[in-house]
């Protein structure tokens, strides 16, 4: 499960690189872990859910949202926090896929997984991976609007890389196209689905961290 990643860039930069507008974000980079706050891009309306102006797009924009959204009331602990999701087909996020305006870009310049191995102190191995040329990259989020929104992270099976790393799942990032990133951020759901259906991990490069 995804649940630590870093981006390493400064605000004005994270904007620039996705064409939003950067708004009041404070970010000058650092770890993102759940339940703080973290940049992402959205396309959706100011503030609030709900459908967009017809006939035009919206400017993408850089907001901070927190890293986990309140979970369904059938879970055990109402109080802890979802940061990802898992399985896009789930009641709970099946209104978040299939309405754009909920989906966003969440920057990163690496991501971590843990591997099914340990060092010789006995302790898991962490692996920090990140595309290959990119120094700022996106993955697929989405977003819920509660009392203080918050957005999810989708993961899937590992694949390449990080499978013979021996990791369990990893997320989806998106290619570095711009198509890509438009149709996550504004097309339907079978343009959302064909991004998780083709997703391939064949361009990650395996970084040195601790």
């Amino acid at each position: 499960m995804t649940l630590l990643y870093r981006l390493d860039a400064s605000a004005a930069d994270i904007a620039r690189r996705f064409g939003a507008r950067v708004g009041d974000d404070p970010w000058n980079g650092g770890y993102c872990t759940p339940g703080k706050f973290a940049p992402v891009i959205t396309a959706g309306r100011e503030f609030i859910a709900g459908p967009r102006p017809a006939g035009r797009r919206l400017e993408p924009r850089m907001v901070p949202r927190l890293w986990g959204v309140m979970p369904p009331p059938s879970a055990g602990d109402p109080t802890r926090l979802v940061a990802t999701l898992r399985n896009p087909d789930s009641p709970f996020w099946i209104g978040n896929l299939r309405n754009s305006e909920f989906r966003c870009l969440i920057p990163a310049t690496a991501f971590m997984e843990w591997g099914n191995g340990t060092d010789y102190e006995g302790r898991r191995l962490k692996h920090w991976f990140a595309p290959e040329g990119e120094e700022i990259f996106a993955m697929a989020g989405v977003w819920k609007d509660d009392e203080v929104p918050g957005f999810a992270l989708l993961t899937l099976d590992a694949a390449g890389l990080p499978k013979r790393a021996g990791c369990r799942s990893m997320p989806l990032v998106l290619p570095d196209d711009e198509e890509a990133r438009q149709a996550w951020l504004h097309g339907g759901r079978d343009s959302a689905s064909k991004l998780l259906d083709n997703h391939a991990a064949d361009g990650l490069r395996e970084l040195a961290r601790g």
